[in-house]
C-alpha cells in the first residue's frame, strides 16, 4: 500500500490552511507611546490613538484644593515608582473630576516624569481592561489608565473584569499601571436593577459591584458646590483672564439658576460666555 499522501487531499489541506491564515487577525503591533502623552485605547483593533495635550492647567481648578492635593500626591508617588493606590474620584457632576485627572497628569508628566503616559479606555470597554493591562505590563513607561464616568449599568460582568484587572490574577497587577476612574456614584452602582432577575440575583450583583469599588485604595469625594465657592470660582476665572463687567456676581447666579445647579463647570461656562460677550479669547 502506498504511503504517499493523496495530492488532491494535500491541495485541499493547503487551501484550508491559507483560508484560516487570511481569516485570523493580524498580530498586534507594539504600541508607540513616544509621540504623545495622552492616548485613547480602541479594543476592537488594539490601537492606541494619540490625543492632543490637555490644555486646562491645574491651577485653574478652583474650589477643590484638598482634592487636588490628595490626587497629585498619590500620582506623584506612582510616577516616582513608590507605592500608590488606584484612585476613584466620585461626586457631583461638573465638579472637575475628569479635569483634575488630566490636568494633574499633565502637571506631573510635563515637569517631573517624562516617562509617564495616560491611556483612556471607554467605560463600555471595561471588559477589555485585563487584556489592556497585559499589553502594558513590562513596558518601560508608567501608565495611568483612565476611565471617565464609570458605572456598571449592565450588571456584574464589567465589575468582575475590573476586579480581575486590579487583582492581576497569579501574576498580580502590573507594577507600572495605575487605574483611575471618575463616577457620579461612590459605589459605581447602576441606577436600577432588573427586577426580573429576582431579589437574590440583584443583591448578588450589588455585592459584586460594591466589592469592585473596594479595589480602589484612594477615594476622593467632590461634594456639591455651595454659592460662596461658586462665586469664588467665577471671580478667580475673571481675574485670570482679565474679564471685567458690571454686576458679574448677579449674572453668574442667574446663569447657575438657569442651568439648574452650581459647579466648577457651570462657573467656567459662564466665564466663557462672558469672554465671548466682551470679545476676548480664552487660552483654554
Amino acid at each position: 500500500m502506498s504511503t504517499e499522501p493523496d495530492p488532491s487531499l494535500l491541495a485541499v489541506a493547503v487551501r484550508i490552511a491559507e483560508a484560516l491564515e487570511r481569516l485570523s487577525p493580524p498580530p498586534l503591533k507594539a504600541p508607540d507611546f513616544s509621540q504623545a502623552l495622552l492616548h485613547h485605547y480602541r479594543p476592537d483593533t488594539g490601537a492606541f490613538d494619540a490625543a492632543p495635550d490637555w490644555r486646562l492647567p491645574l491651577d485653574l481648578l478652583v474650589g477643590v484644593d484638598e482634592q487636588k492635593r490628595r490626587y497629585v500626591q498619590n500620582l506623584r508617588r506612582f510616577a516616582g515608582g513608590l507605592p500608590a493606590n488606584h484612585a476613584l474620584l466620585w461626586g457631583s457632576r461638573g465638579a472637575g473630576k475628569s479635569s483634575l485627572v488630566k490636568a494633574g497628569f499633565m502637571e506631573i508628566a510635563g515637569k517631573e516624569a517624562p516617562g509617564l503616559r495616560l491611556v483612556e479606555i471607554d467605560r463600555d470597554a471595561i471588559d477589555h481592561l485585563p487584556a489592556l493591562f497585559a499589553r502594558l505590563r513590562g513596558r518601560p513607561e508608567r501608565f495611568v489608565v483612565f476611565c471617565d464616568d464609570l458605572s456598571f449599568e449592565e450588571g456584574a460582568s464589567a465589575a468582575k473584569s475590573l476586579k480581575s484587572a486590579l487583582e492581576g490574577g497569579v501574576a498580580g497587577p502590573p507594577e507600572n499601571v495605575q487605574f483611575v476612574a471618575t463616577s457620579n456614584r461612590r459605589h459605581l452602582m447602576p441606577r436600577g436593577h432588573d427586577e426580573s432577575k429576582g431579589l437574590l440575583a440583584a443583591a448578588e450583583e450589588a455585592e459584586e459591584t460594591i466589592s469592585a469599588s473596594d479595589r480602589f485604595g484612594l477615594w476622593i469625594g467632590f461634594p456639591p458646590m455651595d454659592q460662596p465657592a461658586y462665586l469664588a470660582a467665577v471671580s478667580a476665572y475673571c481675574r485670570r483672564f482679565g474679564l471685567q463687567a458690571p454686576d458679574v456676581e448677579r449674572r453668574a447666579l442667574q446663569w447657575a439658576q438657569a442651568r439648574g445647579g452650581r459647579s466648577g463647570r457651570v462657573a467656567f461656562q459662564f466665564v466663557r460666555d462672558l469672554a465671548g460677550e466682551l470679545g476676548k479669547p480664552l487660552p483654554v
